[in-house]
């Protein structure tokens, strides 16, 4: 069924020296829910992050509450994929919000997507519709375009933005997927929308205009690079 008022969302937000944004991005969240009636928690999984990520996150689960914000850290960085299963062992909403910290989503678009299509997944894009990215320099914009395009030809997976950092998901279905993913860095997010298509998961899209990072710097480099090449190769010959 569509998401309606008895509903329950849990944001999981994986973190790692994201001190400067995470006030902020909880406040966003948090309003957000507010002015849609929508019942939520804010999950903030942190990878053990030296420069006082995890104190911000104490503060901030003293001002909104224990019920609103939960902080279940890990000890270091062990992947993003790992770290929304940790996060989903802790969630008790019936949909589930995965996203990063870095300030660049608009949630409410999601909700009023699923609402009207009634999807498993809505996906935020930045190549279709009016979606796009700003802030990017040259070369970062031909990484993402180039990783997208050989996603789209080896894989055809029947959604426009594979490696984009936020989803709307049905609680049932994320566990689905779960299992049956084996990734666990940045490739995860393009696996997790591969094997929905497999199972023949309805996902809908809303473009997107992605803003670069308001704080900090971009976590991609090279390292992150060469892993997407060999996880998009290992899904290309498992498919």
């Amino acid at each position: 069924m569509a998401a309606g008022s008895a509903d329950k969302f849990s944001v999981l937000l994986p973190t790692y020296n994201e001190r400067e944004n995470l006030p902020l991005v909880v406040w966003l969240l948090a309003r957000t829910f507010q002015e849609s009636g929508n019942n939520f928690e804010i999950i903030i999984i942190d990878d053990g992050s030296p420069d006082g990520t995890q104190e911000i996150a104490e503060q901030l689960e003293k001002i909104y509450g224990s019920d609103k914000i939960l902080l279940r850290p890990r000890p270091r960085k062990l992947g993003l994929g790992t770290a929304y299963i940790h996060g989903m062992k802790h969630a008790t909403g019936n949909f589930i919000v995965i996203m990063d910290a870095d300030l660049s989503h608009h949630v409410s678009l999601y909700f009023i997507k699923q609402k009207e299509g009634n999807f498993d997944i809505v996906s935020g894009t930045r190549y279709k519709g009016n979606g796009g990215v700003y802030g990017w320099d040259l070369k970062r914009k031909l990484i993402s375009r180039g990783a997208n395009f050989l996603t789209q030809v080896l894989l055809r997976p029947g959604a426009s933005d594979l490696t984009g950092s936020f989803r709307l998901y049905r609680k049932e279905v994320l566990q689905k997927l779960m299992d049956k993913c084996v990734s666990k860095g940045y490739v995860f997010q393009m696996e997790m929308i591969v094997r929905a298509r497999q199972l023949g998961f309805t996902i809908g899209e809303v473009p997107i205009s992605f803003v670069d990072r308001v704080y900090g710097e971009s976590k991609l480099g090279g390292n992150e690079i060469v892993s997407f090449l060999k996880g998009l190769l290992t899904l290309f010959a498992t498919t």
